[in-house]
């Protein structure tokens, strides 16, 4: 394996390790035969120069992604940018960051602090996107203090850079007709759905249907105590074919937004 190989291989295994339920969906899949593609991996960052989506993009770009699309979220206060690599057996990466500047003065305390404690050495490295938990654990009242101005800053810090979800290619999939008839078995294996806006975000009328798992809560451990709160989840996409034949391989923001809900606190 080359090294984008090894990044890969090692944001997966960790992925799948602390969000069982996507380790059980990808093995059942394959125990029934089915080949699982990756249609994209996300990433969260805060938009802070030192660790921004460009600085966690780097990497990426130093292994032949190209920058394509660029998306805004308002009601979030995100900002978000996907690549492509020219190889196609590469999944696409997303990378979203907060606009930390549009929040509570205490909330970009809080931030900048984290931020201050990330080393340099940390930022330049090449797997900085593997790097997860890259400052002091919060409190668990801080978590919950950030919670009540935006589950992404809870999530972020509580969980670092490592990968928010992955995303099985639907288009790749044989033994389901749709992305309905797929979230039907999603539902019947025991998993509860993201119903925000409706299990199927999207539709062919803007090339991309989208539906995703509700993030599992794991333990974690808060600078004064271990608590369980929502980690990762699984996102499935069906891609539609442009007027001109190609298939669709950027992003639709309005669906988005609510896979984004899909790690909130419940």
């Amino acid at each position: 394996m080359n090294r984008l190989d090894d990044l890969l291989h090692n944001l997966w295994q960790h992925y799948a390790r602390v969000n069982v339920q996507a380790h059980d969906i990808h093995a059942a899949l394959q125990a029934m035969g089915e080949q699982v593609v990756n249609d994209h991996i996300a990433f969260r960052t805060f938009n802070h120069p030192k660790l921004n989506v460009d600085a966690l993009a780097k990497t990426f770009l130093q292994f032949g992604y190209v920058e394509k699309g660029h998306y805004t979220f308002a009601e979030k206060q995100l900002n978000a940018k996907h690549y492509e690599h020219p190889e196609e057996r590469y999944p696409r990466i997303f990378i979203s960051e907060l606009l930390v500047e549009r929040f509570s003065k205490d909330m970009q305390a809080v931030v900048q602090e984290l931020v201050d404690a990330v080393p340099d050495n940390v930022v330049h490295a090449w797997d900085f996107c593997a790097s997860n938990v890259v400052w002091p654990m919060i409190p668990y009242a801080t978590y919950e203090a950030l919670r009540r101005e935006s589950e992404y800053a809870a999530w972020l810090a509580a969980f670092g850079f490592c990968a928010n979800h992955f995303t099985i290619s639907i288009n790749a999939l044989q033994g389901f007709a749709d992305l309905a008839a797929f979230n039907e078995f999603i539902r019947q294996s025991g998993y509860a759905l993201n119903t925000a806006a409706g299990e199927i975000k999207g539709g062919a009328d803007v090339y991309l249907e989208q539906s995703s798992t509700l993030a599992s809560p794991v333990k974690v451990a808060f600078a004064d105590g271990e608590k369980e709160i929502p980690c990762c989840y699984y996102e499935f996409a069906k891609r539609y074919p442009l007027p001109d034949g190609t298939l669709f391989n950027g992003f639709v923001a309005k669906s988005a937004d609510k896979i984004f809900e899909s790690t909130d606190k419940r």
